[in-house]
């Protein structure tokens, strides 16, 4: 699993690193398998002027599916962090469940054998 932060106009301290690091770990632990790269994006909107400008945006990669998008802005940094990464943990487990429970979707794509081929 290949996790990258980015943080825009501000440092990324390691602690804040660490932090971002530790919460998908414990978010994404039921898909590990299956995803290919996290992209961590950390923003500060309004930059001094203050408020609830704190962004923390994933995206999750995932082999063989679309990616999963969340995005939380909060007054604190850290708290927007921990609301994303609980919100792509609940939209991965979701989409394993749908995975799960139709695996006849999947078989839906591949065409149908022809007379010729068959």
């Amino acid at each position: 699993m290949n996790l990258q932060i980015q943080a825009q106009d501000f440092t990324l301290t390691d602690g804040l690193r660490q932090h971002v690091a530790s919460r998908l770990a414990y978010a994404l632990n039921h898909g590990r398998d299956i995803v290919i790269r996290i992209v961590v994006r950390l923003s500060d909107v309004n930059g001094p002027r203050g408020g609830v400008d704190k962004c923390c945006g994933i995206e999750v990669r995932l082999k063989g599916a679309p990616a999963l998008i969340v995005e939380d802005t909060q007054a604190d940094l850290y708290v927007a962090i921990d609301r994303a990464s609980e919100r792509i943990g609940r939209t991965l487990d979701r989409r394993l469940a749908r995975q799960r429970d139709f695996p006849a979707a999947s078989m839906a794509r591949q065409p149908l054998p022809t007379e010729e081929t068959a």
